[in-house]
Parts: C-alpha cells; sequence; structure tokens
C-alpha cells in the first residue's frame, strides 16, 4: 500500500496539494456549520424582509437567551462528560419557587435566592447519584427530571401561577438596558464569563482534562470526582437561572415551561460539538448553536410555518451537522 509520505517522496510537487487538502478539510470540519448558520440567516432574509429590521433581531436574541443559558449549563456537564436530562424540570421548579415566594410576601432577594437554591440543591443531588453512589448520570438525572415534573405539579396544583408579582421582579425578564432585553444581557454576561473560565483558566483545563481522559487527570493530582460533581453543580444552577428569567418575562410560573429546554438545549450543544473543535463541547460552539436554533424558528415564524414544521426542521438539521463531523472527526458525546 503507497503511503501518502511515499507519495510525497516520489512526487515532491504533490505535498502542497495535500497539505492544502488537509488544511481545508480542516477549516471545513471548524468552520462547515457556521457557514450552514451564515447561510440559514441568508435564506431568512431572503424569504422574509422583515428578518433583518432591528427589532426582529433582538426579538432573536430574547427568544434564545433562556436556551443559551441552559444550555451553557449543559456545556459544563458535557466538558466533564455527564449528561443532565433533568434540566428542563430544573427551569420549571425555579420559575415556580421565586413566583410562589413573592406572592406569599418575601423579598424579592429571598425569592430570588430560594430559586437558585433550588438549582444547587438539584445539583448536589445529582452529583450525589453520580459521582458518590456510582448511577450513570442519563438514568440518575432522568430519574431527578421525572421526581421534579412531580413535585413542579404539586406546588403549583397543575396551574399557573399568575398575578401578585412585583414589577420589580418583573423587569429581570422584561426589562431592557440600553435598548437591548434584559435577558439577552444575562444571556451575553453569561457567555463571556463561561467562555472565559472554560478557555481561559487552570479551572477549565482541568473540567476538560477530567472529560477527556478521567485516569490520566487523576495521575496528574487532578480530582475527577470533584470536577464532575461540579459539572453537574453548574448545568443545574444555570437551569434555574434561566427559570427565574423565564418566570419574570412570561410574567407567570408554569409548572411545565421548561421543558422544552431540555431537547433544544441539548440541540444546542450537539451542533455546538461540530465547529470550533469537533467533538468537543465548548461555550461559543453551543451559543452558535443555539443562534442557529433560534434563527431556524424566527425564519419558519416569518414564513408562517407551524410549529411542528419546526420540530422537524431542527431535526434534519441536527442529524445532518453531527453526521458531517462524525464522518470526519471522533465524535464522542460521553
Amino acid at each position: 500500500m503507497t503511503t501518502i509520505s511515499e507519495t510525497t517522496s516520489t512526487n515532491p510537487a504533490a505535498a502542497p496539494v495535500a497539505r492544502r487538502k488537509t488544511d481545508l478539510r480542516l477549516v471545513a470540519q471548524k468552520y462547515g456549520t457556521l457557514l450552514v448558520l451564515f447561510l440559514v440567516i441568508a435564506a431568512c432574509g431572503a424569504i422574509s424582509d422583515r428578518f433583518f429590521t432591528v427589532s426582529n433581531l433582538l426579538n432573536i436574541l430574547q427568544q434564545i437567551s433562556m436556551l443559551t443559558i441552559v444550555a451553557v449549563g449543559l456545556t459544563y456537564g458535557f466538558a466533564a462528560k455527564e449528561m443532565d436530562l433533568s434540566v428542563g424540570y430544573t427551569v420549571g421548579l425555579a420559575g415556580l419557587a421565586a413566583p410562589l415566594l413573592l406572592i406569599a410576601g418575601y423579598s424579592l432577594p429571598v425569592a430570588l435566592a430560594a430559586a437558585l437554591a433550588c438549582g444547587i440543591v438539584v445539583g448536589a443531588v445529582n452529583s450525589l447519584l453520580v459521582v458518590s453512589i456510582g448511577v450513570p448520570s442519563l438514568i440518575a438525572t432522568l430519574a431527578t427530571g421525572s421526581i421534579l415534573f412531580g413535585v413542579n405539579f404539586i406546588l403549583s396544583g397543575g396551574r399557573a401561577i399568575y398575578g401578585g408579582l412585583p414589577a420589580s421582579y418583573l423587569s429581570i425578564g422584561q426589562g431592557r438596558l440600553f435598548g437591548i432585553p434584559s435577558t439577552a444581557v444575562a444571556m451575553l454576561l453569561v457567555v463571556g464569563i463561561s467562555w472565559f473560565l472554560l478557555e481561559r483558566t487552570v479551572f477549565g483545563r482541568r473540567l476538560y482534562a477530567v472529560g477527556g481522559n478521567a485516569r490520566a487527570a487523576e495521575l496528574s493530582g487532578i480530582n475527577g470526582r470533584s470536577f464532575r460533581a461540579i459539572g453537574l453543580a453548574f448545568s443545574a444552577l444555570f437551569a434555574a437561572g434561566a427559570g427565574i428569567l423565564l418566570s419574570a418575562r412570561l410574567g407567570s410560573g408554569q409548572p411545565n415551561a421548561g421543558e422544552t429546554y431540555l431537547l433544544d438545549g441539548l440541540a444546542a450543544v450537539f451542533i455546538g460539538m461540530t465547529m470550533l473543535r469537533p467533538g468537543t463541547a465548548t461555550v461559543l460552539g453551543t451559543f452558535f448553536g443555539a443562534l442557529l436554533i433560534g434563527v431556524m424558528n424566527n425564519g419558519l415564524n416569518l414564513a408562517g410555518m407551524d410549529t411542528y414544521v419546526q420540530s422537524i426542521v431542527k431535526g434534519i438539521v441536527i442529524v445532518i451537522a453531527v453526521s458531517i463531523v462524525s464522518r470526519t472527526t471522533s465524535l464522542k458525546l460521553l
């Protein structure tokens, strides 16, 4: 069998060509999905002249805000090779806790702290099950999510919590800062801080090390159990934060409001894993994945497509994106 080195040694002119092909392949792996995003944006702009209006672009940012925050939390778990399937119900739990406490007469800081504490408790339970007891994260968090589903309906009595919410709470989800929706500002802060933590700090390098090769990380002196627990804790905490923003934006607490964020959050992470560092969950990749989902949904809405059509298109895009990267690199989700 003739190898590339033998070919290039007998034909020196073939070496630059081989290198160019390799470079193009690497560029396609890293930025192919990002190119798809730009093509989808261009297509949406062609479909509707309202797409590129400032109000619509801000609307897209607002629509993907909670999704991105949930997906960034999932990215911490994926970095440590753990998956949290309870995030959608954690969103619902935090989104109920804050309104219920506010209606009961508690102050805004207490309600917000309690809602975030819900995320911390869920993260602690998941970490206990996965890290200490040894239950696989898929099974443990699936069970936790099932429990939270029941808890949410018990807390709310199976109905939405309307009325009695103070303007200070509603402004968290409905306010604007310099004309930008407050939820979008929160999303950008979460993305920026998380990108710095995962890409520019020792913490991030160690978290990825544990996810890449737990045994090697342990031999290097990294406490893999702690970092796996942290990944799950961040996932639940970010979901709780998204729940607060969601209920403040809707002006109500709804027991099943966060259910869609699990599948869409996973989709954003999976799509993000096909770009920048293929096969690895990154914060920027997750953000662009959420943006792709948001742009598709917005474009289909402007085109008058039904919700179920959006689900079909979203599923097709995910399958295509993951299939492409699976053929060019080793895509190991967990």
